[in-house]
């Protein structure tokens, strides 16, 4: 399932990536992730009544400096309802008050604007650019460094409620 999704051409663009991945090749970098320290969320569509996979979300932490990078993906068929950026508070949420790291951050392809106003409803901040460092449909772009600091972190926590 999560293979079918990142597989999808719109998640490929979103990423940067020009090419899709074997399924065998994925198998193998999945459990290479899985023995790291990657802490892993499925996202559940709740919708319905019946919780259906919808995503994953990952942060990928660094202890030495209690900081992590942020990596979400969502299923085609879920994408557009806010599930994304609920699913992104709820993991900054577990990230500051229950992992007690102190900053989170992801890169973000400049032309994506949808996941960047994602990401600024769920708390993150844009905090620079690399330069022509992605591609988008083809075209040389800017990735947008974004971070979310526990310090500004509002509101109580729904994790440890």
């Amino acid at each position: 399932m999560y293979w079918r999704w990142e597989q999808d051409p719109a998640l490929l663009v979103g990423y940067g990536r020009q090419q899709p991945v074997s399924l065998e090749a994925r198998t193998e970098g999945i459990a290479h992730q899985l023995r790291g320290d990657n802490i892993r969320f499925t996202v559940y569509d709740l919708a319905t009544g019946t919780p259906v996979p919808a995503g994953v979300a990952t942060l990928l932490p660094d202890s030495s400096v209690r900081t992590a990078e942020y990596v979400v993906m969502l299923a085609p068929e879920a994408r557009g309802r806010g599930l994304g950026t609920s699913a992104t508070r709820l993991v900054l949420d577990y990230a500051f008050h229950v992992t007690n790291l102190r900053m989170v951050w992801l890169k973000v392809l400049a032309p994506n604007k949808a996941a960047v106003r994602s990401y600024e409803k769920a708390g993150f901040r844009a905090a620079g650019a690399l330069r022509e460092a992605g591609y988008w449909l083809g075209t040389v772009c800017d990735e947008i460094l974004m971070d979310a600091l526990a310090s500004e972190f509002t509101g109580p926590s729904v994790i440890t409620a």
